[in-house]
C-alpha cells in the first residue's frame, strides 16, 4: 500500500510517501511562503526523488482541518485534483490527531493546540493506552482557559503528565507555566515533533485505510470547525443591524 499524505492546515507545508508503514520521503517547510507556491512543487519533487509512478498511488490523505482557511482549502484543493486525475481514494485525516500521533507511545496525556485567536485554541486530547490511540475530548474551538481546566481535571483523573504540541505553545507558553503550580505537571514537544507533519498524517492514513475510512475526492471537504473571521463579522453585523 503506498499513500501520498499532505498536510497545508497551518503555517507549516508538508507532503510524505508512505509504502508498507515504511516512510519513503517527507518534505516539510514551515516557512512564511504561500501554500499555493510550495505544495505542488514539493509533491513533484518528493515523487521525482523517489521515482515514484503516480500510478503506483493508492490513496491521497489530506490533513483535512481544523486550521487555517486558506491553507485548508489549497490542501483540499490539490488533493482533490490528485484524486480525480489518478482515481484513486482519498483519506481525511483529523488534523489534530495528525499532530497528537507525532506524540506515538508518549505514557502521558497529549494536547495539540494551534492558535484560533481570540483567545481560543484548536485542540483535542488524546493519550496512547496500550499500544491504542483513544480520544480523552473530542476536537473543538474553545478558550485556552476552558482547555486548562479539562486538563487539570483529566491530569489528576488519570495520574498523567501533559505534553503540549502545536503553535499554541509559543502564544501560550507563560499561560501555561503559570496555571500549573507543579512544573513537572506538563512538558512542550520538542522540535522534531511540535508542529505538523505528513508523515503523521499518512501513518494514521494508513490506519484508516485498512478500515476502510476513504471517500471520493468530490466528497472531500475540510473540517473548520468554526466559521471564517469574515463570515463571523457578517454574522454580527446581521445580529447588530
Amino acid at each position: 500500500m503506498k499513500i501520498l499524505a499532505i498536510e497545508s492546515s497551518s503555517l507549516v507545508a508538508s507532503a510524505a510517501i508512505v509504502e508498507d508503514d515504511i516512510l519513503v520521503a517527507e518534505y516539510t517547510v514551515n516557512y512564511k511562503v504561500t501554500h499555493s507556491q510550495t505544495l505542488l512543487p514539493m509533491i513533484d519533487e518528493i515523487i521525482r526523488m523517489t521515482q515514484t509512478d503516480k500510478k503506483s498511488i493508492d490513496a491521497i490523505a489530506v490533513s483535512g482541518g481544523p486550521g487555517s482557511y486558506t491553507g485548508l482549502r489549497i490542501g483540499s484543493a490539490t488533493a482533490k485534483g490528485l484524486g480525480m486525475a489518478l482515481d484513486i481514494p482519498l483519506i481525511h485525516v483529523p488534523t489534530l490527531k495528525a499532530m497528537a500521533y507525532n506524540a506515538y507511545g508518549y505514557g502521558g496525556i497529549i494536547c495539540p493546540i494551534m492558535d484560533a485567536r481570540r483567545s481560543q485554541v484548536y485542540t483535542g486530547i488524546y493519550e496512547f493506552e496500550g499500544g491504542v490511540f483513544n480520544t480523552l475530548w473530542d476536537d473543538c474551538a474553545v478558550s485556552f482557559d476552558e482547555l486548562l481546566e479539562k486538563l487539570e481535571e483529566l491530569a489528576v483523573k488519570r495520574n498523567k503528565k501533559i505534553i503540549f504540541i502545536g503553535d499554541g505553545i509559543p502564544v501560550y507558553r507563560e499561560k501555561i507555566a503559570g496555571y500549573f503550580a507543579n512544573e513537572k505537571a506538563y512538558e512542550f514537544a520538542p522540535a522534531s515533533m511540535n508542529r505538523q507533519r505528513a508523515a503523521s498524517v499518512a501513518a494514521l492514513a494508513c490506519i484508516y485505510y485498512s478500515e476502510g475510512r476513504t471517500e471520493t475526492a468530490a466528497e472531500h471537504l475540510p473540517e473548520y470547525l468554526r466559521l471564517s473571521q469574515a463570515e463571523r463579522e457578517l454574522k454580527e453585523r446581521e445580529q447588530n443591524g
